[in-house]
């Protein structure tokens, strides 16, 4: 029997037992959901709200069908295979690695400063006299740093569990308080585009956690210890269950900006600070106790998405390393066991680059970011969901995965369907950038 022919996970080749689903192991999908939330989408989907009150509401629950079909691909990939998605890349051309190189060191660098700023901005507004917000957005990328480089990812779960419960029980309950309209919520369900909502449809559809960390899933489901087919069921149910954690938690912030701002005409500022905007609005309607709970929230989920890029996209540089030196020679160890064993987590790569994500992009917090430094992040980030649902297509319809395993219909529509969604936004990213 030739190698490729012997399932991942057994030495003859017979099939690895099933593991039965349990709710008690959930957890890298909770990991992945809350990192690719960050401040910058509950404010996109507040300001949906803000400005079409309810009507985009189906546009939020397509937008979570569309990333389970995505998150799914990629842990079907890894479980099917016993290979990594970078792995698969480079089976598809040395162009997917240069594309990668580029894109993770630039990324990272921008990324690095944006994440501790998001962290800052609560901090500096629930102790506004303690510190200034560019020694708070220091201080949350070192602790950021500490906190991943002394850990191994069953603790990094634990944390990010415990940051989503806060997000989700603040979030849910502000959506309580300002009392939703049920009619119009479920009005809402119904496809309906309003004139000048096309890019808010795409971008709720799109956007809220749709980041390079969807990549890191499989990564986080091999550190959790799933590494052959038999984890496939679990796999799916952890998924499920986290992103539609994520889709009731987005539909919460869209009744927040129905509520709050759409029927009162408040706008937000852009960007980060937009949430320090509902935070007072929050404050003169319902008092201090709910404005502060808010931003507790608002840290929550900046922090753990610092924490997640931390930890997950350094485990895929420090895969990309490995799979550059065994291409050339260098090392023999391929798969996912080394991430089972959690030799990731303790290799040169993985600190490296921690250390690429944490100091060089403090430099930024004192500067304006250079023109063509936003370009190409703005460029290369843009083309990144895109380029995963694409490649995730070609590698689940081809003989790199076991017949068993490859897509099916449902799986070939919704990726091509995302696909599709993500190039538009792509364009309309591209179009958005200060040329």
């Amino acid at each position: 029997m030739a190698a490729e022919d012997i399932t991942p996970g057994t030495a003859d080749g017979a099939a690895p037992p099933v593991r039965k689903p349990s709710w008690k192991m959930i957890g890298p999908g909770i990991v992945v959901a809350a990192t690719g939330v960050g401040a910058g989408d509950l404010v996109a989907t507040l300001v949906a709200g803000s400005k079409f009150g309810y009507t985009l509401l189906w546009a939020a629950v397509i937008g979570c069908i569309v990333k389970i079909a995505l998150a799914e691909a990629t842990g079907r990939w890894h479980l099917a295979t016993g290979r990594t998605i970078f792995d698969g890349w480079r089976s598809l051309g040395t162009w997917t690695t240069v594309y990668f190189a580029v894109y993770v060191v630039i990324w990272g660098f921008v990324y690095g400063a944006t994440a501790m700023s998001s962290s800052a901005l609560p901090l500096q507004a629930l102790f506004p006299d303690v510190l200034p917000l560019k020694a708070w957005a220091i201080l949350t990328g070192l602790v950021g740093l500490l906190f991943v480089w002394t850990n191994r990812y069953a603790i990094v779960e634990k944390i990010m569990m415990a940051f989503v419960g806060v997000m989700f029980l603040v979030v849910v309950y502000v959506a309580i308080r300002v009392s939703p309209d049920l009619g119009n919520a479920f009005a809402g369900l119904l496809p309906v585009l309003p004139s000048g909502s096309m890019v808010y449809t795409l971008g709720l559809i799109g956007g809220v956690g749709g980041t390079i960390t969807m990549a890191a899933y499989g990564y986080w489901i091999n550190a959790k210890g799933w590494a052959d087919s038999g984890w496939m069921k679990m796999m799916r149910l952890d998924n499920r269950v986290a992103y539609i954690t994520t889709g009731i938690f987005v539909v919460a912030m869209l009744i927040v900006g129905a509520e709050l701002l759409h029927s009162s005409h408040l706008a937000l500022a852009s960007g980060d600070k937009g949430l320090l905007d509902l935070d007072k609005i929050l404050e003169k309607r319902f008092g201090s106790s709910t404005s502060t709970l808010f931003l507790v929230g608002f840290f929550a989920a900046s922090f753990s998405s610092l924490v997640g890029v931390w930890h997950g996209v350094s485990l895929m540089f420090a895969d990309f390393v490995e799979r550059v030196k065994a291409a050339r020679g260098l090392t023999a160890e391929t798969g996912v066991a080394p991430l089972t064993r959690g030799e990731r987590e303790r290799s040169t790569p993985f600190r490296g680059y921690l250390l690429w994500l944490t100091f060089p992009p403090m430099t930024l917090l004192w500067l304006d970011q250079p023109f063509a430094l936003v370009v190409a992040y703005g460029v290369l980030g843009a083309f990144f969901m895109p380029f995963l649902a694409a490649t995730l297509l070609w590698l689940l319809n081809s003989d790199r995965t076991p017949p068993e395993w490859r897509n099916g219909k449902l799986s070939n529509l919704l990726l091509a369907a995302s696909c599709v969604l993500f190039l538009i936004l792509c364009v309309e990213q591209v179009r958005d950038l200060p040329w």
